[in-house]
């Protein structure tokens, strides 16, 4: 398959397990925890279910690491290039009765995250994103009831940056002083990659994580965000990166088509 088929595939599959996860929602679920104490639900099971027989079905070659068969301690041996599935991102919100939460299904090469599907199920939203590469421009676009467009992050306005921050952790006190001196318009709490997705289309400008956060929370939102013009750095400022131990990632900050120096507030 080419890549522009991969994106493709991922965005079936995300798509397919959005419509499964809302079929649960409707008939009502149980909320359990599993051995890290998070929340777990029938509908991630089901969403991961799909996700992993499409991709197993049409790409056997390509290593899958998913959420759930991770927990579960079955983790395949990688390669180049392998995909990473977060089937449902956001289980907290969903449990709790919020809209914020997401389907993620990415492929990475390398250390990179190359292409990724985002399905938001309670919008009906399906963003997909293919990374630049030599010969190749980037792809962006967002599908929804009006039908497939290109998307493309924004320059921060004149009137300053909107921040999407963790719904969950909204009270976190380095929040404040990493946004000292910037001109901020308004902050967004909610949860799941869907923030990552704002960012990506242009309604939104800065998103700074500071806690945990695992490979498959992040790898198909950071390539639709890189491949719509925005970029995702660890807190040194250096391109953030896959393949890390345990498959957990470090604090990060993604821009749109800003960056530390743009939405600063004047002296």
């Amino acid at each position: 398959m080419t890549d522009h088929e991969l994106l493709e595939l991922a965005a079936r599959l995300a798509r397919s397990a959005a419509g499964a996860i809302l079929a649960v929602r409707a008939a009502g679920f149980a909320v359990e925890r599993k051995s890290d104490h998070s929340p777990v639900t029938e509908a991630d099971r089901v969403a991961e279910a799909i996700i992993l027989e499409g991709l197993r079905a049409a790409v056997p070659e390509i290593p899958v690491i998913a959420e759930e068969e991770v927990c579960a301690g079955r983790i395949p041996a990688l390669a180049h290039r392998y995909w990473l599935v977060d089937p449902l991102d956001g289980t907290r919100e969903f449990a709790q009765g919020s809209d914020s939460f997401a389907v993620c299904v990415g492929l990475v090469e390398g250390d990179r995250a190359l292409l990724g599907a985002v399905a938001l199920p309670a919008t009906g939203e399906v963003f997909g994103g293919l990374v630049a590469a030599e010969g190749r421009p980037a792809l962006a676009w967002k599908e929804d009831a009006a039908g497939r467009r290109a998307i493309a992050a924004r320059t921060p306005p004149e009137e300053g940056i909107t921040v999407m921050f963790s719904n969950h952790y909204r009270d976190d006190p380095r929040l404040e002083p990493f946004l000292a001196g910037r001109r901020v318009a308004k902050v967004v709490n909610c949860g799941s990659a869907l923030k990552f997705c704002r960012l990506a289309e242009g309604e939104a400008d800065l998103y700074p994580r500071f806690g945990r956060t695992m490979e498959w929370d992040t790898a198909a939102a950071q390539a639709l965000l890189e491949a719509a013009g925005g970029r995702v750095l660890d807190m040194a400022g250096a391109p953030f990166r896959y393949g890390k131990p345990g498959f957990e990632n470090g604090p990060f900050i993604a821009w749109g088509r800003g960056d530390g120096a743009q939405g600063q507030a004047a002296s």
